[in-house]
Order: C-alpha cells, then structure tokens, then sequence
C-alpha cells in the first residue's frame, strides 16, 4: 500500500524528491499540480483524510502519518508530518550558506521584517516570511519556497510561549537576528513581562551559541542587557548607536531625519504613528551593514505602502481611517491610542477590539487601557468583545464586530478621524468598509 517509510535518518531521500517537486502546500484548496501535500493534523483538523484529494488535484507526494485505507505507490508515511516538515525545511535550509535574518519581538516585527525586506530586496535577492506565517508551520513553509538564487533570508518569528523560538532556531539557524521590543504580549503563555523577554531573548541565546550577529535597538536597556555575550552587535537608536534617527514629522505620515551617515537625510515613509521610528531604524541599520546606500535606503523605504492592516492610512470621503488591527497588546494599544491622542482633528472616534491571550493579567489591563482613555476628550468610542464586557467603563460596547458594524452603519460620521485597532481574532478590519 505505501510505497515507503521514512524516519529523520532519511529525509535526505525525502529532499531529493522535494528537489524535484519543489513546492510544498498544506491546504488541498490551494494545492497546484506538481505539489507536494504534507498532510498536518491538529485539535480540529486531519489533513490524512484529503490524501486521496489532494492525489485527484496532482500532489505528486502525500506525506501522512496515518494509513490512508487506499493503494497508491504516492502516499509516504511518516511518525509526525509536522516533525517531517520541519525537518526537511532545516536539511534545505542548510543547503545555503547566506545570511538569514530572524525577526521577533512583541510589537512591530511584521512591519519591521517588511521594511527590512523592501530595503535589502532593493540590492539582494531576498525571500522572506509571507504574509504573517511565523509559527511552527509557516516557517518551515518559508524556508522550503528559498529558491537556489537566494541572497538573503528574512524570517520572522512569532510566538506566545517558552521554548517556541528555541525550536525555530534549529532548524532556522539564523545567521543575524532582530528583537523588535518586548511588552505586554501573549502573557497568558509568558506569564510575565520577565518570561517574554525570556522567550523571545531565546533567538539571542542562539546568536551567542553560534557566533552571530544581532541588530539591537540602543534605547531599550533591556535589550542591551539581553544581547551581553553575542559577538557582534549593530546598534540602532535615537542616540548613541551606530545608526541614529529621530523623528522629523508625525503626521500624516511618519518622518524620519537620520542624524548620522549622509547629511539632511529624511525619510518620508507611508506609516502611521511614532511607534514606526523603531522598525524604520532597524531598517536602515540592516541595510547599512549589508553596505546599502543611503539613498537606496530611503528610496526602499518610502517606496513601502502598508497593506496588511498595520499601520495604515485610508481616506474614504470626508474622512480619515488609521488602521491598525492586525494585532493588539497592552504596549500596542497604548502606543496606538497616545499616538492617536496627538493625531490632528477634532473629531475623533475610536473602534477598539479586546486584547486576547492576557490570561489572568486580562481584566486588569484592559482596566488600565479604559484609564488611558479616559484622559482624553474623544468624540465617541466603541469597546467591541472581549475583557470590556467585565469591567466597568463610560464607552459604548457592543459584544461582537458585527453589533459594532451595524450601529456604526446606522450613525454615519462625516468629518472624522478614526482608529480601528484590535486583536486579530476579533477582525475589527470589516469595520472600514461602511466607515
């Protein structure tokens, strides 16, 4: 029935086949011909039971891990199609001897991984992360679509528990590494903001291990600290660094004057908010020691339109819509909401969702978020889901976006500035489309 067993003693004769196959998918719906289907199975799904699917659409592999119950010499059984994915994606990683960048952080490293993709794509051929697939399965994917051309290698890392990033590591083996920030994010995993910084300090403890090198952000002290022992560091900052900016204009979009390197260089990029300096910096530090022009930086860098809900700014008629929720964390909310706060405009109105994965630190959080909006003048705002139904607040809330949408919908606004921001499970994207 199965043509062949493998264990991780060969997946060197999985990768010849991959060589000649060599695009992988996990979803029989986007699946192309020639495809190699890996068969992942979780808590509400088991792709073992498309193996004869994914066949009728033109895998030319099934790896499974469960007897599929029909002949075909294409099917290969695997203890753990997932463990076997991740496998294979280290055996190719280390077919390539370039540089490969690992980006993590609480905040910003979506952004900053594109920033630093546009910049270093400008010059190198660069593959990187697509989209926001930074798991345990988006990364292997990402590292088997490097194709033999490659230059550089931007992957990014998410994660919302211990040892996550240690396990990405070893079969990502980063050559360079960037910690964005750590806050107040996924605590119900981390428990504190002590176990984020241990976390995501996992991608650093690599670099130490392995003679790497990290791009570390100067002001955060912590990350100083953090980054002791890694033998070569590349500074980016607002001070003090061997890449230094501050910020030239907020708004509407945020400008960044670099105050060492070429003279009078200002960045004028497409994103909203002051939060930006930081991932606009790593940016530049990045292209820097890879020996980028100035101007080929900036060029890079303004040329980068936001498109993924991060950080972006839409005009529909008469008004003006910042939004930002791909994701929401206590540091992200109150970053958004000062920034908002300072935004020009009378008429402002904000559309939150509740923050997710907070654990016990939920309610109190969101407590400190309605003390935050509390000190300013606002001209409404909408609390959706989530903590917000626990805790005591002057806003008005409604339980779900839809709710939201539809009263929205019934209270149209001419005139106004809004933030739409939440946590992505709460899709506070669909608002803008009667905004």
């Amino acid at each position: 029935m199965i043509i062949f067993t493998f264990t991780a003693m060969q997946i060197d004769e999985l990768y010849q086949l991959f060589l000649q196959y060599p695009s992988v998918q996990t979803d029989t719906r986007k699946l192309q011909k020639g495809d190699i289907f890996f068969a992942l199975k979780g808590p509400n799904f088991n792709g073992n039971l498309f193996a004869k699917q994914a066949l009728g659409s033109g895998a030319a592999y099934v790896i499974a891990d469960e007897a599929p119950g029909f002949e075909d010499t294409r099917i290969m059984l695997t203890d753990d199609v997932l463990a076997t994915l991740q496998q294979l994606a280290g055996y190719h990683r280390r077919r390539f001897s370039i540089p490969f960048i690992a980006i993590t952080g609480s905040n910003g490293k979506t952004t900053t991984k594109e920033l630093v993709h546009a910049v270093l794509s400008s010059t190198y051929k660069t593959y990187t992360t697509r989209g926001n697939l930074n798991n345990h399965i988006g990364i292997p994917l990402t590292i088997l679509s490097i194709k033999p051309d490659a230059e550089m290698a931007i992957i990014e890392m998410g994660a919302n528990h211990l040892k996550e990033i240690e396990g990405y590591c070893k079969y990502t083996e980063p050559t360079h590494g960037i910690i964005t920030n750590c806050g107040k994010a996924h605590l119900e995993g981390f428990g504190s903001i002590e176990g984020v910084r241990k976390a995501k300090g996992e991608l650093y403890d690599y670099l130490k291990l392995h003679g790497g090198t990290a791009f570390v952000m100067r002001d955060y002290d912590y990350l100083n600290t953090m980054s002791k022992g890694i033998p070569h560091i590349f500074t980016y900052g607002t001070s003090g660094a061997a890449v230094t900016g501050n910020i030239y204009k907020t708004h509407p979009f945020l400008e960044v004057a670099l105050t060492n390197g070429k003279e009078n260089s200002i960045i004028r990029s497409r994103l909203v908010g002051d939060y930006n300096l930081p991932n606009i910096l790593a940016a530049v530090a990045t292209g820097r020691y890879f020996n980028i022009s100035d101007d080929t930086i900036k060029a890079a860098i303004e040329a980068y339109h936001p498109s993924n809900s991060r950080s972006q700014l839409i005009e529909k008629g008469s008004n003006t819509i910042i939004l930002d929720a791909y994701n929401a964390n206590p540091s992200s909310m109150k970053a958004a909401i000062e920034n908002f706060a300072a935004t020009p405009g009378s008429n402002k109105i904000l559309v939150l969702g509740a923050m997710m994965e907070l654990g016990k630190e939920s309610a109190k959080e969101h407590e400190v978020l309605i003390e935050l909006l509390n000190h300013y003048l606002w001209k409404e705002v909408i609390l959706v889901g989530g903590d917000f139904a626990r805790i005591t607040h002057p806003f008005r809330f409604f339980n779900t976006v839809g709710e939201a949408k539809e009263w929205l919908q019934q209270h149209p606004a001419a005139n106004s500035v809004y933030l739409v921001k939440g946590s992505r499970s709460m899709q506070m994207e669909i608002i803008v489309d009667i905004l």
